[in-house]
């Protein structure tokens, strides 16, 4: 049975000329022959992932969006310099071949890289991948270690060290998603002021060090071995990675974490298999992280809030998207669900918070 993750055909609106394609591919990876066919990866939110085949290789290429965005949001040129300082230590990243801003190609920069194989956890476990409980405990455990050794990778060997601005990250953080989201705001999405507020107030100066951190990263960024599933073989994913504080990137990881306690309406929003049986609770990867990391974490409310109401933003800024008539993908027209029960779950901490609020 075929477990990997597969593409299947281009959503209409998102064509590429496979013509001229082939003709740069071709002229840029010396051996390559036959004719190229492009599927797409159905999956993402954000960039758009293409599978290119040509012959009996593999490769696959990451654009922006159709329609109008800030170039910044969307920046293939930073992901693909990310990628190429990353991949001689961090072997779970895909390697990069070729960057072009070329826009008479597709209208947009692009990056080629890496296709790597393999499993990839979807809401729930693919048919024919049967874990016990231990296994599962493990592999999220797994998981959790390449988050953290991600963060402890010393940036400015790898020439990372101009990645982003790191001082002041919590507020610029807090402030820059508050910003985002009422730029996003449509008039049936909720306010958040409350939230937002709450964030405001409440966040903490930066734990130190610094890291790397990847800023998306969840189960369904990463790919697991085929022949041993256990083994993690790569992340994707990398457009929002920078320099920032770790604790930050736990509390956005641990926002797609849904376990069986939680919400109903969160229950309802659950895209990764977080709940099944042996799944480690999100208390239980916060002390784990503690104890790789040496960190004191006492205050991981404010990290998991912000990263609630960071995932309800990016849930806005898709939605947006759709509202606005930039894209025709199906799968935008439910966001704004996601948008009010991700607010709803951040509400719930602030009101839990609320009488120790001055």
């Amino acid at each position: 049975m075929n477990r990997i993750d597969g593409a299947t055909t281009i959503r209409k609106g998102e064509e590429l000329d496979v013509a001229r394609i082939e003709e740069f591919i071709k002229d840029s990876i010396p051996g390559l022959s036959g004719s190229l066919i492009i599927n797409q990866f159905p999956k993402g939110h954000s960039n758009l992932t293409y599978l290119l085949s040509i012959g009996e290789k593999e490769f696959v290429l990451r654009r922006p969006p159709f329609g109008r965005k800030a170039k910044s949001a969307h920046d293939m040129s930073r992901e693909y310099r990310i990628l190429k300082a990353l991949r001689p230590v961090y072997s779970y990243c895909p390697e990069p071949f070729i960057y072009s801003d070329d826009e008479t190609i597709m209208g947009r920069p692009f990056y080629i890289m890496q296709r790597i194989r393999g499993i990839i956890l979807r809401r729930d476990f693919p048919a024919g991948l049967v874990l016990t409980a231990s296994q599962v405990n493990k592999l999220y455990q797994n998981v959790l270690r390449v988050q953290h050794e991600l963060h402890f990778i010393d940036h400015k060997k790898i020439g990372l060290e101009n990645l982003g601005k790191p001082n002041d990250y919590v507020k610029r953080q807090v402030k820059g998603w508050c910003e985002r989201y009422k730029s996003a705001r449509t008039p049936d999405a909720p306010d958040a002021e409350k939230v937002m507020a709450w964030l405001i107030e409440q966040m903490p100066p930066d734990s130190k060090p610094l890291g790397l951190v990847h800023n998306d990263f969840k189960l369904d960024n990463i790919i697991l071995d085929e022949s041993d599933p256990m083994n993690i073989v790569g992340v994707l994913d990398w457009e929002m990675a920078t320099i920032g504080d770790p604790l930050m990137d736990l509390g956005s990881s641990l926002a797609y974490w849904i376990q069986n306690d939680d919400h109903p309406d969160m229950q309802a929003i659950r895209m990764m298999p977080t709940n099944a049986e042996g799944a480690p609770t999100r208390e239980e990867l916060i002390g784990l992280y503690s104890e790789l990391s040496g960190r004191k974490i006492d205050n991981f409310d404010f990290y998991y809030c912000f990263g609630l109401f960071r995932l309800a933003a990016i849930a806005q800024q898709i939605y947006y998207r759709y509202y606005h008539g930039q894209t025709k993908d199906e799968r935008f027209k439910t966001m704004i669900i996601g948008v009010h029960v991700l607010e709803n779950a951040a509400r719930r901490i602030v009101d839990r918070y609320g009488s120790q609020i001055d």
